[in-house]
């Protein structure tokens, strides 16, 4: 269905016809902008307005089409849902995508492991192949919607990660969406994303990437509309901007995410120090900055608009109008709102300027960024001209992309523990146990696409070794009353009457081309079951278009239970004519009838996923003695392996769950839920070996599980390709190489407060106590040694440090080493300098007996520290203790990690 107001290249020459007649007039201002461009001719091609001439630069394209614009019309621009302008021959735009592990919330993609398992590779190259083929799926996907004039939610070029907030407390729920404690690590793995976003064409970008949320922002989630952090000048520059600085100088990166909450008193987004001192003045950064979805609101939304139902939630109560909030943020230099449900803020632009809030060139200058942008995309030039234009819709989730992410799988599993039981013999039969063994969730996480080709822990170990060599039971809850086994309910239950009232299989099926279920379904027809997944709109064929749906029938158990729904969004299930919700429990009896009907009414606009279209409906018997199954489960079995932790219905963005160890997304503890903990001392009481797998976005204090179990695997949360890749590593098909990029801590209770966005006593960098497992920690099944360490007893500090050493495939297995390079300051000159910290790693892949040299040159920063003023520090006069090896010094064997003191002298 084509949407009204719509323009695309192939039916834009008559809005630009009537641009031309307009040129005389709007020449001296573009002409005018290309003078400083002396890459630009002065003159665009006659037959067309300057905008339109893919001959010019982007920003003289971008100052000549604003010049052209209302005030009202740069307005609409500056939303993420930006208006069409058909008089311009301007499309609507929908500045919205998120790319943070695979193109998300669009339909079908290749699912790579989460952004904390793509950080526990350690593994620059593949970070750069993964982004690429993000990119090359992205491209695909915009172009075979906009080949239908669909400019949705989700289908634009824009892409709002990677979030390289720096992961500084296990209890942040969107920590999982980072690439863990560490900056350098952090920036590395940004850096390459950005590369395999963006791409190496000299004069488009392939896609757009967003470094956020800039800066200093990790958590809590539920206040964070209305927390101010304070952070030091010393921490500042040692942890919050170093991925970004990183990211602004060795990438151009086109756009910014502001944040939430206030950093020294004002809002993010409105932070002159933040905004405009700091990003664009020091940092240098002059691409176009969006805010996070709602931020520009959070400046004004206060108690009484919140009681008012004028605002969602109370939060800086900053500056009192809309107007002002619009005014501040532009003027600090947040050029598109991303809206919350309360539309566009920027609309308040118009009267700002008319009570002399802001002028109309500091819009204008915000409007030409984002225009820079989507010239410097290709966005309204012939596709012809533009190469990625032309990647075919076909490479989505092609083969070669689930390859890759089967091996970023492999690469992102981490061993904290082997006391040798692994790799598993192939005869071994096994009970597989566990609340995560066949969670799909666990797959996928949060932001993410749909797989096409999803493998279950479950699902992979049956295919690696057989189903008669399987026994399977969910075990336990994953939290609390919070089961993680639904299921669709299957066509063997589900029926309907014929017109002789007779019970025939399926469910009658209506579908509608309106949200609203209104005048004749468009289509009817009988359905097996309740489980759809569809790239086109059912009623219409339509690639975007709101419909409904009724679902309607029986359901006839085959045993007696309790059972509990789950239905898909957008939806309201009925059983006997009771709205039945989520956690509501309903018993039924075996062979009786029960009438199901399940209404969806899709709405393609906020808040909802428009490209992403589905319905189900999964049920599971909540009346069963879960335990006692798992018990049973064990009994023919050589090897017990469970499957727990968490996933990211329990820990993620700004959620509605509150139970014992979470809140809103948030962990009040980082324990294992009670429920597997329990599940888990009665199948060790078994006598039984029990291996472990955890899947968490975040670190669990797995205490008693390392002190009682034999080996256990840390998966994060892997992909699509998950279960194939975990199966491989318990049967030893390669030598894991994960490495964590988090310190797994024993308790809560060693850290201080959550809401303290003070360094000290976090991350490996400051921590004093003693970890569970430490930062950079991780096993293999082959043997490393490292030997002829080159570090020089004095060294220049203003100048590159080399250092040096040789590493050693000594074991009988091929495997991939993660080489780690850290320095110890031994006169540190304050409290603020980290205590060690990372500043080399290299992936190195080796054949048993096989050796490589591995050469770090540290440049003088990356050797150097920050005083508490924030003002870099050349350590001269001082000693520094260097390692290279598998390993934070002091946690890992001597052979493992080669030390050495360099003295730092001055160029006198």
């Amino acid at each position: 269905m084509r949407r009204h107001g719509i323009l695309n290249k192939f039916n834009l020459l008559g809005a630009v016809a009537s641009v031309a007649l307009l040129a005389g007039c709007a020449t001296a201002p573009a002409e005018e902008a290309q003078a400083d461009l002396v890459e630009a001719p002065v003159e665009a091609t006659p037959q067309i307005p300057p905008y339109m001439d893919a001959s010019l630069s982007p920003e003289a394209r971008a100052k000549d089409l604003v010049s052209r614009m209302t005030l009202e019309e740069k307005a609409s621009q500056m939303y993420d849902k930006a208006a069409a302008i058909p008089r311009l021959g301007i499309h609507e735009y929908n500045w919205w995508n998120e790319a943070l592990h695979g193109v998300a919330r669009a339909g079908h993609a290749t699912v790579f492991p989460q952004a904390i398992g793509m950080a526990a590779t350690w593994d620059e190259d593949l970070m750069l192949d993964v982004a690429t083929v993000i990119s090359d799926e992205g491209r695909a996907k915009h172009h075979y919607y906009a080949s239908e004039d669909v400019y949705a939610m989700y289908g634009g070029l824009t892409f709002w990660s990677p979030n390289i907030n720096i992961f500084r407390d296990p209890r942040w729920g969107r920590g999982q969406e980072t690439y863990g404690e560490d900056p350098f690590l952090t920036g590395r793995m940004a850096v390459n994303f950005i590369s395999g976003i963006q791409g190496d064409d000299e004069k488009y970008l392939k896609a757009i990437a967003t470094v956020k949320h800039y800066a200093v922002h990790s958590g809590p989630e539920p206040s964070r509309h209305r927390d101010d952090y304070h952070a030091s000048d010393a921490d500042l520059w040692e942890t919050y901007l170093p991925a970004f600085k990183m990211a602004f100088d060795e990438t151009d990166v086109g756009s910014v995410m502001c944040a939430y909450n206030a950093v020294w008193g004002a809002p993010a987004c409105g932070s002159e120090r933040l905004m405009v001192d700091l990003l664009r003045d020091e940092l240098k950064f002059d691409g176009y900055v969006v805010s996070d979805c709602g931020a520009i609101g959070d400046f004004y939304y206060d108690e009484e608009k919140h009681a008012a139902g004028e605002a969602p939630y109370a939060a800086h109560d900053y500056v009192n109008t809309r107007a002002e909030a619009a005014a501040l943020a532009v003027k600090m230099g947040t050029d598109l709102n991303c809206g919350d449900g309360e539309g566009n803020k920027m609309d308040a632009l118009p009267d700002a300027v008319a009570q002399g809030l802001i002028d109309e060139a500091t819009i204008d200058q915000s409007v030409e960024r984002l225009y820079t942008a989507l010239f410097r995309l290709g966005m309204y030039d012939d596709p012809a001209d533009v190469h990625w234009a032309q990647t075919p819709h076909e490479v989505v989730a092609s083969e070669p992309h689930i390859n890759l992410s089967a091996d970023a799988a492999r690469q992102s599993l981490v061993l904290l523990k082997n006391d040798g039981i692994l790799p598993l013999a192939a005869d071994t039969k096994v009970a597989v146990i566990g609340p995560n063994a066949d969670n799909w969730w666990t797959l996928v996480a949060n932001y993410y696409g749909r797989p096409t080709q999803p493998v279950t822990a479950l699902e992979g170990i049956k295919a690696k070794i057989g189903e008669e060599n399987v026994t399977y039971a969910v075990g336990s809850t994953i939290a609390g009353d919070n089961y993680s086994d639904y299921k669709p309910v299957p066509a063997s239950v589900l029926f309907h009457e014929d017109a002789d009232g007779n019970l025939v299989s399926g469910v009658k099926a209506a579908y509608y081309d309106n949200k609203e279920l209104e005048g004749a379904p468009t289509l009817e027809q009988v359905e097996s079951n309740i489980d759809f997944y569809w790239d086109r709109t059912p009623s219409t064929g339509g690639l975007n278009d709101e419909f409904s749906a009724t679902w309607e029938g029986v359901i006839v158990p085959e045993t007696d239970g309790v059972y509990r729904f789950q239905p898909s969004r957008w939806t309201e299930v009925t059983i006997n004519g009771e709205t039945v919700g989520e956690m509501d429990n309903v018993e039924m009896q075996a062979g009786e009838s029960y009438a199901v009907r399940m209404v969806l009414k899709f709405d393609s606009g906020w808040p909802r996923d428009q490209l992403d279209k589905y319905a189900y409906l999964n049920w599971t018997d909540v009346s069963r003695d879960l335990e006692a199954e798992a018990l049973a489960a064990t009994e023919g079995a050589d090897v017990i392996l469970f499957f727990g932790g968490i996933d990211a219905n329990l820990e993620g963005e700004e959620m509605g769950v509150e139970l014992d160890g979470f809140l809103g997304g948030d962990r009040t503890h980082i324990k294992l839920p009670e429920s597997q903990e329990k599940l888990l001392k009665k199948l060790h009481a078994t006598g039984k070996p029990v291996v472990m797998v955890n899947f968490s976005g975040s670190a669990i204090a797995l205490n008693w599980e390392d002190e009682n179990l034999p080996a256990i695997v840390q998966a994060f949360y892997p992909g699509e390709q998950a279960g194939k890749a975990i199966a491989e590593l318990l049967w030893g098909d390669f030598s894991p190489s994960g490495r964590l990029p988090v310190t797994f801590y024993k308790s809560v209770d060693d850290l201080p407060d959550f809401l303290d966005y003070s360094m000290a006593n976090r991350t490996y960098k400051y921590f004093e106590g003693e970890p569970l497992y430490a930062f950079g920690h991780g096993l293999s099944y082959t043997d490393f040694t490292y030997g002829g360490l080159s570090v020089p007893d004095t060294h220049d500090a203003s100048e590159p440090l080399t250092v040096s050493a040789t590493v050693t495939n000594s074991g009988d297995m091929a495997g991939k080493e993660v080489v780690q390079a850290y320095i110890q300051h031994q006169d540190r000159a304050h409290e603020g300098v980290p205590r060690i910290e990372l500043v080399a790693f290299d992936v190195v892949e080796l054949a048993p007996g096989e050796s490589a040299e591995i050469q770090f040159d540290l440049s003088p920063d990356r050797i150097g520290y920050y005083d508490t003023d924030g003002n870099p520090v050349t350590p001269e006069g001082s000693t520094a203790i260097l390692s290279i090896g598998a390993g934070q010094p002091g946690f890992v064997s001597d052979e493992d990690a080669l030390t050495a003191e360099v003295t730092f002298t001055s160029a006198e």
